[in-house]
């Protein structure tokens, strides 16, 4: 599997998402500076990790989205190559249109960084395939605005299309529906805000982010 992960300015869990990748595909990532007007030829991958791109100005992920390298981006998911973004990800494929909706500011106003429950809530997708729907995983969140809202139309269309990936087990943030992570309607993109590759190996202290990786390297060899 070729992958590769973008850098913005103020990314901080780059190195992160390329450990998690090496760990499980046994292949190094590439990494793609944000001012690129072109991806590597022949990924499978291309992973958005968190961080606090442009320290957050304006709305989160909002100056991200505008870079040179998200017009590739949106161009390789039309042509059904896996996107993932995680946290300050998350934000930048809402702010490019690539998902739908929005993270606001965490609805106590507070930055939050715990383990959390996850519900596993779509496993037809090559991120979940590895997980049971309705399985419950523990993975760690790190953010400030991490809550999830979308107008009622939307979230109706993505519970009835399977298209919410993963939910809080419980009041977290704020986000509507307990929504923690969400698919586009071809499958192939997955925006979430917990961090699966904070959650890969024993020394993390839980691997319930492995899975994840690993259907993804299973999905797209």
């Amino acid at each position: 599997m070729r992958s590769a992960v973008l850098v913005f300015p103020g990314s901080n869990c780059d190195r992160d998402m390329i450990v998690a990748l090496r760990d499980v595909s046994g292949k190094e990532p590439e990494l793609v500076w944000h001012r690129e007007t072109e991806l590597p030829a022949g990924l499978d991958l291309i992973a958005l990790p968190g961080g606090f791109s442009y320290g957050d100005y304006l709305r989160s992920g909002a100056m991200a989205a505008q870079s040179p390298v998200m017009r590739a981006v949106r161009e390789a998911a039309d042509r059904g190559v896996a996107v993932l973004g995680v946290c300050n990800g998350f934000q930048i494929l809402t702010e490019a249109g690539l998902l739908p909706g929005a993270l606001m500011r965490n609805a106590d106003i507070r930055f939050v960084c715990r383990d959390v429950p996850l519900e596993v809530g779509n496993n037809q997708s090559a991120f979940t395939a590895r997980y049971e729907a309705g399985e419950e995983i523990v993975v760690p969140i790190a953010h400030h605005d991490g809550n999830y809202q979308a107008e009622e139309g939307i979230l109706d269309r993505l519970e009835g299309e399977g298209r919410i990936a993963f939910r809080y087990c419980g009041p977290c943030n704020g986000s509507a529906r307990n929504i923690a992570g969400i698919l586009n309607d071809a499958g192939n993109v997955l925006g979430m805000m917990p961090h699966p590759e904070r959650a890969v190996e024993p020394a993390h202290g839980r691997t319930g982010g492995r899975r994840l990786f690993e259907g993804i390297v299973e999905a797209l060899g």
